[in-house]
Formats: C-alpha cells, sequence, structure tokens
C-alpha cells in the first residue's frame, strides 16, 4: 500500500517493512465446500476435473460466491457438476487443504437420477459404496471417515 518492501515477519507473514505502515498480507485461507454425493443404490460419485491427471479423481468441490452460505454452494456445484438436485444429509467436518490454501466444509449428500456431467468436469465414475476408498487428502480423509462409518466399522 505504501510501496515499501515486503519481508517475513516474526509470524511468518509477509509484511511491509515500513515502521510507518502496518500492512500484514495475511493469506487467509479460502473456503471451499465439498461433497460426498451418495447415488441411488449404495455408490457415491466421484469427479475427474478438467485439467487433472486421467487417473485423479475426487469429490464434488467449488468456492463459495459472495454472500453464499455453504448449504447452499455445496447444493450448487453438485448441480452444476453433475446435473443433479442433492439432499443435504449432514456436515461432516471441515478439512484443511495446505497445498492450495483451502478450508473445505465437507457434506453428505443424497442424490438420484441421470447424471449431467458438467462444463467444469472431463469425467465421472460412479462407485459401489464397498470398492470406493479415499486418498490422504483433505476429501479424500473426509471420504475415508464416512466409508468406515458407512460400512459400519
Amino acid at each position: 500500500m505504501c510501496t515499501a518492501t515486503l519481508a517475513e515477519n516474526a509470524e511468518g507473514y509477509q509484511g511491509c517493512t515500513s515502521e510507518a505502515c502496518n500492512f500484514v498480507h495475511y493469506e487467509n485461507p479460502t473456503p471451499v465446500v465439498g461433497a460426498i454425493v451418495e447415488y441411488e443404490e449404495n455408490s457415491v460419485i466421484l469427479v475427474q476435473n478438467v485439467g487433472w491427471p486421467g487417473h485423479w479423481y475426487g469429490l464434488v468441490t467449488g468456492f463459495l460466491e459472495k454472500h453464499e452460505h455453504p448449504d447452499e454452494a455445496v447444493l450448487r456445484e453438485i448441480e452444476e457438476e453433475i446435473g443433479l438436485k442433492g439432499e443435504l444429509i449432514e456436515f461432516r467436518g471441515h478439512y484443511d487443504f495446505k497445498q492450495m490454501n483451502q478450508i473445505i466444509m465437507i457434506y453428505h449428500v443424497k442424490a438420484s437420477g441421470p447424471i449431467i456431467k458438467g462444463d467444469e468436469l472431463a469425467d465421472y465414475k460412479v462407485i459401489p459404496i464397498e470398492k470406493a476408498k479415499g486418498w490422504g487428502a483433505a476429501t479424500g480423509i473426509a471420504l475415508d471417515k464416512w466409508l468406515l462409518e458407512k460400512r459400519g466399522y
């Protein structure tokens, strides 16, 4: 703001070096929603975003829009990405995704009907719950926890 240089401060953030300025670039995380979409008869939907490697599939996720509540955002993202009207079952928790500086709010949502792949997706998979498995990042950890409960372990 004052055009002085930035340097790392004692808390590890980039801050202004001018004593007359108190600017700190906090790099607050970006809020994101994610959905474990339980689909029809005992399966889940995983999606592959455009630009992802061919073997990467994940949960339906997306950014909150201005003044949007996370409950509304997750249902909107499901409709945009896979063309389904979802029924919000429960909030499953929040997970940090440090690589992208995001906080992801995960929901369990039920949906049925014909899937219509949106523009943001390269592909999707419908996977039986007994064959589904998570991965070592935020959304995968959330999916694994849900699967353990769903399978009764």
